[in-house]
């Protein structure tokens, strides 16, 4: 009998192990099935000129990604500007200043916000920010827009990556000691300069993962930036010019005249950049936030 309980817990044991490594490897999986796809576009075309050229017609064998990528780093740059501060400031009030009644009906709304759909997300960026911004703000700084725009587009990802911000940010500032608070209160500072000189500078590490982790949750959303960005195929020069995606480019396009020699190559291979980039973040940020927790330890 007791041969047969140890036989049971082996099996358990390696089946769990299987199960992991099964399901780290699927990252690794992607990467090459994604790989083999995109090499039909690598073999013909160098990887400088796709990255770096701004011309995209399809019909002509031409695939330049650079006004994607650009409108991919405008829109997720402008997301972490809107979305670090306010991220930021609720953390430490939730941290440091909230009391427990307050602490126990906010986070099962900033849950809430990480359980709502993307089309919603997205309906509510087309009803209430695009003609906000065609309205009210573009003409307040004496600009035309349609309001579907790198800045729409921005305000509907920064409200996105709110949680995944705010939930993490707590939870750095939660772990420093409160040691270290009580010896900065003892020699006479205010709560608020215990927060921004103590709490903050000795969170600042983990804070960093914490950008660079919504960062790369931001990269990748389609969705709801297809919806409001404007998709138009060029280099945006402001926050209310149109822009176009890498995510946005792979769900309009993909299914649809795959039939054009290298097009759904040149997709797969869009893909393949959106997955390195994701994880490549991922990476930094975890990196961060375990010399954090040893250096807190």
């Amino acid at each position: 009998m007791p041969s047969n309980r140890l036989l049971k817990d082996r099996l358990a044991k390696n089946l769990a192990l299987l199960l992991t490594i099964f399901s780290g490897l699927i990252v690794f999986l992607m990467i090459f099935a994604l790989y083999q796809k995109s090499k039909p576009i690598l073999t013909t075309k160098s990887l400088t000129e796709l990255l770096f050229s701004t011309s995209w017609h399809p019909s002509r064998g031409e695939f330049g990604f650079f006004s994607f990528i650009m409108g991919t780093l405008w829109v997720t740059g402008v997301a972490i500007v809107i979305a670090i501060p306010l991220c930021l400031l609720t953390a430490i009030y939730l941290s440091e200043y909230a009391c427990t009644m307050i602490r126990e009906w906010t986070a099962p709304l900033i849950d809430l916000l990480a359980g709502i759909p993307s089309v919603v997300y997205g309906m509510w960026g087309v009803l209430i920010i695009v003609p906000l911004i065609k309205n009210h703000i573009a003409p307040f700084f004496g600009v035309f827009s349609t309001g579907y725009s790198v800045l729409a587009a921005g305000i509907v990802l920064a409200i996105m990556i709110f949680p995944i911000i705010i939930h993490v940010s707590v939870e750095i500032f939660r772990s420093v000691p409160y040691e270290v608070r009580e010896a900065s209160l003892a020699l006479g500072a205010t709560k608020w300069q215990t927060v921004k000189h103590v709490v903050i500078r000795k969170a600042l590490p983990g804070i960093i993962a914490t950008i660079v982790l919504g960062l790369s949750r931001a990269f990748g959303e389609t969705i709801a930036v297809l919806m409001v960005a404007g998709n138009i195929n060029r280099i945006p020069s402001s926050v209310f010019d149109p822009a176009y995606p890498l995510p946005a480019l792979i769900a309009n396009n993909y299914g649809e005249m795959l039939s054009i020699p290298l097009y759904d190559s040149a997709l797969l291979l869009a893909s393949l950049v959106l997955l390195l980039v994701v994880l490549f973040f991922n990476i930094i940020s975890r990196v961060i936030l375990v010399r954090v927790e040893g250096k807190i330890r």
